[in-house]
């Protein structure tokens, strides 16, 4: 085994991250050393370098959470395993592990927050959630790719799951980057008539072309417009009036003012995406029109087989979305997705060169 590793290192807010050499961990009880395949830029990471969201450990940090890789050491089950490595890391044991909800565990620990995260050669993790990668996917995928897994497809597939979406349902998606558009390819995998919404036409065209029913680029659009256009879109796939389920994922205030101005009777608004900044609402309309706003946190542990069911029998397809880079040009891929010039999933990945 390699002496040592390296990671790219947050050291303070909106400075370059700072390439770093250590010695190899050695795993503890409960613990799997994993080379790292790939590592998916998030959102949140952006938040915690640019934003001015605090990291749970103190700097310097290893960021990253979306990570797929090949466990080298810890226990012997695990050992030689290719795994996904579960962005939010339960303790399974407290009464939210107990009671079906994992993902909210006081005591979860996450990559790139709670410990050094996936931007480096290799990761120490707990492994008592680690998800395996069967060898059937890899004939389809290769690792790094499956990296987004860990968060970008099953953060959406749980948020569905916990809207009760059902088949003939009308989903509005808001926002289709590289989140949002597996929201909406889920939600069509689960039979739902499928509207994306966003103001980039190569994204909306990329859903379009992947068998979202509807997009409409709303642009320049206040929100009266969307709303007539969305109505007329809705009566032209003809789906009812009722129940609609709107999943804001763009992680702005005018994507979840628009979210919450699509409520319409017995919707559910799911907010996926996170933005610092505030709305103002009426919070009455959720109880004339007898509709639902909720949230979620990544997604627990136990649906991740599930995710990774959905891409091993192709009824979601990944290679659209995803773009990779070698982790050495993150400082690069950090200030272009800032600047919004990727349309697809960046993941880094160590050993490309």
């Amino acid at each position: 085994m390699e002496s040592k590793m390296f990671s790219w290192q947050m050291t303070a807010q909106d400075a370059p991250l700072q390439y770093t050499e250590s010695p190899m961990p050695v795993p503890g009880q409960g613990e799997a050393l994993v080379q790292v395949a790939g590592c998916g830029v998030c959102h949140t990471d952006l938040s915690f370098w640019h934003y001015g969201v605090k990291t749970k450990k103190e700097l310097p940090l290893t960021l990253g959470h979306e990570i797929s890789g090949t466990v080298l050491a810890g226990p012997e089950q695990w050992v030689g395993k290719n795994v996904i490595i579960p962005a939010v890391l339960p303790c399974g044991e407290c009464e939210l592990c107990k009671k079906g909800r994992s993902n909210m565990c006081q005591k979860q620990l996450m990559p790139g927050n709670d410990f050094n995260g996936g931007f480096a050669s290799h990761i120490l993790v707990p492994c008592g959630f680690l998800c395996p990668v069967p060898e059937s996917l890899l004939s389809k995928y290769t690792l790094e790719k499956l990296s987004v897994i860990a968060d970008a497809i099953s953060t959406p597939y749980q948020v569905i799951r916990k809207s009760e979406l059902e088949a003939g349902d009308f989903a509005i998606v808001i926002g289709v980057g590289g989140v949002g558009v597996y929201a909406a390819l889920i939600a069509k995998i689960f039979g739902a008539k499928v509207l994306a919404l966003d103001i980039d036409d190569v994204k909306l065209n990329t859903a379009k072309s992947n068998g979202v029913d509807a997009v409409l680029n709303i642009k320049g659009l206040d929100i009266k417009s969307v709303k007539e256009q969305v109505r007329e879109i809705a009566k032209g796939l003809g789906v009812s009036r009722y129940g609609w389920k709107i999943f804001e994922m763009s992680g702005t205030k005018p994507g979840q003012e628009l979210g919450f101005n699509l409520i319409t009777f017995t919707s559910t608004l799911s907010v996926v995406g996170f933005t610092l900044d505030r709305t103002e609402v009426r919070l009455s309309n959720l109880m004339a029109f007898d509709a639902k706003l909720i949230g979620t946190w990544g997604c627990k542990p136990e649906l991740y087989p599930e995710v990774v069911d959905l891409i091993a029998s192709d009824k979601l397809k990944i290679d659209d979305f995803i773009e990779t880079f070698p982790l050495s040009k993150i400082n690069e891929v950090f200030q272009n997705t800032l600047k919004h010039m990727y349309t697809r999933r960046s993941v880094m990945v160590p050993g490309q060169a």
